[in-house]
């Protein structure tokens, strides 16, 4: 009986936790195999020895997130031609695995070895390109990024301290999407409000690509538009008020309309014809006027 009580107890925690999603994934067309990993909870020492690490403080719902679950995995597949091909992936990291994007150079490597702090030589785009957007992490010392979700190889979801110094304990974070191409962009300024987003879109390929100026991939939005047909809809709006430019229209009224028949130009040859029965006839007119006036001349010789 305890047993029992203690499985219904977590089943109702991990309802909350995952907002009811798993219901939801389960009543979709097409959709199998949702599987939500259970985990304990962290140890506060384990966060305090975080913290003392990296010189960072966690905020406040991120930790009392991992005091409820060491981390977060919810997966779910589509059923494609009688086999389960994996597709959702929801994913926090854990504290252990909550690691710095940035590894400390090692004893052993070349002096002049190229590192991620090269990219740094020029102002990124996002601060420069308007003057609301956040400005962007930093690859060097000015900024403390930790990975929270791997992303499928896709990029890379991270926990961002800015405008930090050396010695200092830093409070403040945001949550930024690092893509392939090593660029920045802003997702959230909590994780209460990146949890939710990722909740919202259901964990889909390259959803984070979403908030991008580019997008994710063509498959992506097939996918998207099958399983999360209103907060695709809603997110190419506001990508592009002015219409979807990167999508092909089709005018029905112009592509299955009648053409109208063009009429066959005129054979040079009926023109020819046409001249040299004229000339013929003249010609023969000619002759029977020629005739006529041998025989006038002839009976008047007689």
């Amino acid at each position: 009986m305890e047993d029992i009580k203690e499985s219904l107890a977590f089943k109702g925690v991990a309802e909350r936790l995952t907002l009811g999603i798993t219901r939801i994934l389960e009543n979709m067309p097409g959709v199998v195999d949702v599987r939500f990993v259970e985990r304990e909870p962290a140890e506060k020492r384990s966060l305090l020895s975080w913290e003392q690490k990296n010189t960072c403080i966690l905020p406040e719902d991120l930790r009392d997130f991992y005091l409820t679950t060491d981390g977060f995995t919810l997966t779910w597949s589509v059923k494609l031609d009688n086999e389960c091909v994996p597709l959702g992936c929801m994913m926090v990291n854990s504290v252990a695995r909550l690691c710095p994007l940035l590894q400390p150079v090692s004893l052993f490597s070349l002096p002049n070895a190229p590192s991620l702090a090269d990219l740094d030589w020029e102002e990124n785009s996002t601060e420069s390109g308007s003057e609301r957007a956040p400005a962007a992490p930093h690859f060097d010392a000015r900024s403390r990024i930790f990975e929270l979700d791997s992303c499928g190889g896709n990029g890379k979801v991270c926990l961002v301290y800015k405008n930090c110094t050396p010695g200092v304990v830093a409070q403040q974070s945001e949550i930024w999407f690092l893509d392939r191409s090593l660029c920045w962009h802003f997702l959230t300024a909590t994780f209460t409000s990146y949890y939710r987003l990722m909740i919202t879109h259901l964990g889909l390929p390259e959803w984070q690509y979403a908030f991008t100026p580019y997008g994710p991939s063509p498959q992506a939005k097939q996918w998207a538009s099958l399983y999360q047909p209103l907060t695709f809809s809603s997110e190419l709006s506001v990508a592009d008020p002015a219409g979807d430019t990167y999508l092909n229209k089709l005018d029905p009224t112009r592509a299955f309309k009648g053409k109208a028949k063009v009429p066959a130009p005129k054979k040079k040859q009926s023109t020819q014809c046409s001249s040299g029965s004229s000339a013929k006839s003249q010609g023969s007119t000619g002759r029977h006027s020629g005739t006529k006036r041998l025989l006038c001349a002839g009976l008047l010789e007689r």
